[in-house]
């Protein structure tokens, strides 16, 4: 099915550089965008107001609300600093600092920790009720990738390999795989309605891993989700973000390199949904806390040469309208 009969809305904010990443709040329609540009900003989609914008002194990573507090935020930067912003006033304070660019952040409200990860090859842990954000570090074999908070857990891909750590206990890994037989990882997201993750690859594969408490019968597979024919050839786009559907169980949304971005049900692997192609690669993907919307950043995303540096756009969907004709991606009542 294709999507371009769904309500869609191209927001009119010029951002400058390469966008990092988008994130809806958990309480309202409020959207955190991340950018190359060094600003961080805040759309109000119920207003169609700008709410602020944010500069710093360093190119913005990535970033995430502080889980029940829309009014507060953090960022990560490419000069290692962990920032807090209140979103209210606009000031920004230094919460700490990486030995190294700092690429990954995630705040789990369970534990009240802000977690962040990059290229000192360390995970540290920030409690932020603290007036000195306390921190503790955990060393890591290589650069971290990709992560997702979650929880008490935290999901981290490095390279080919997934790593994932209880906060309660930051000794050693609960699980460790390699979900795409040593292919490298692009992303990993948390599966909010289960203990699990999905991650998607380089070349164009996605890998589900579910743990069912109740018994001991994990569930784990993998599935080309991004194939292209070009020229009669084959051709595979890297997956560079998954989000997973508040509103519709077993539903979930990939990004690709191409500019594709596509609803798939998770259990029978099948496409529901493809909007039609972005001008630029898809960045970063975001549903709302309702999953009635969904948040879609096209940008470079400084991983191929070859990429065409139009400017960045951030489109917002609404998807509670979308037919899902499969059998088993249902609605949640």
């Amino acid at each position: 099915m294709n999507a371009n009969s769904t309500q869609s809305k191209k927001l009119e904010i010029p951002i400058n550089d390469a966008v990092s990443r988008i994130r809806f709040a958990s309480h309202s329609n409020n959207l955190l965008i991340s950018s190359w540009d060094s600003n961080l900003r805040l759309y109000d989609f119920d207003a169609s107001v700008l709410r602020l914008e944010a500069p710093s002194q360093a190119s913005l990573l990535d970033c995430c609300f502080q889980d029940d507090n829309d009014s507060v935020a953090f960022t990560a930067a490419s000069d290692g600093f962990i920032r807090r912003y209140d979103l209210h006033s606009g000031i920004i304070d230094p919460v700490g600092s990486h030995d190294d660019m700092a690429t990954c952040i995630g705040y789990s409200n369970e534990t009240c920790l802000l977690i962040t990860s990059g290229f000192d090859k360390k995970l540290l842990s920030w409690d932020v009720r603290m007036k000195k954000a306390f921190s503790l570090s955990k060393s890591l074999d290589a650069e971290t990738d990709t992560m997702s908070v979650s929880g008490f857990l935290v999901t981290v891909g490095i390279g080919a390999s997934v790593h994932v750590y209880d906060l309660r206990n930051f000794d050693k890994p609960i699980l460790s795989m390699e979900p795409c037989n040593g292919t490298r990882l692009r992303c990993v997201s948390s599966i909010p309605y289960a203990e699990g993750f999905a991650v998607g690859s380089v070349d164009g594969r996605v890998a589900l891993q579910v743990s069912n408490s109740s018994n001991s019968n994990d569930i784990g597979y993998t599935f080309r989700c991004h194939p292209r024919s070009k020229d009669g050839q084959h051709h595979l786009a890297s997956v560079n973000d998954i989000a997973f559907s508040p509103l519709v169980s077993g539903a979930f949304v990939t990004g690709d390199d191409e500019g594709y971005a596509t609803i798939w049900d998770a259990r029978s692997r099948k496409r529901l949904v493809e909007f039609p192609r972005y001008s630029n690669s898809v960045a970063s993907l975001s549903y709302n806390h309702s999953g009635q919307l969904l948040a879609v950043a096209s940008s470079y995303t400084y991983q191929e040469a070859k990429e065409i540096e139009e400017p960045p756009q951030v489109f917002i969907h609404e998807v509670d309208n979308i037919d899902i004709g499969s059998s088993s991606a249902r609605r949640k009542r």
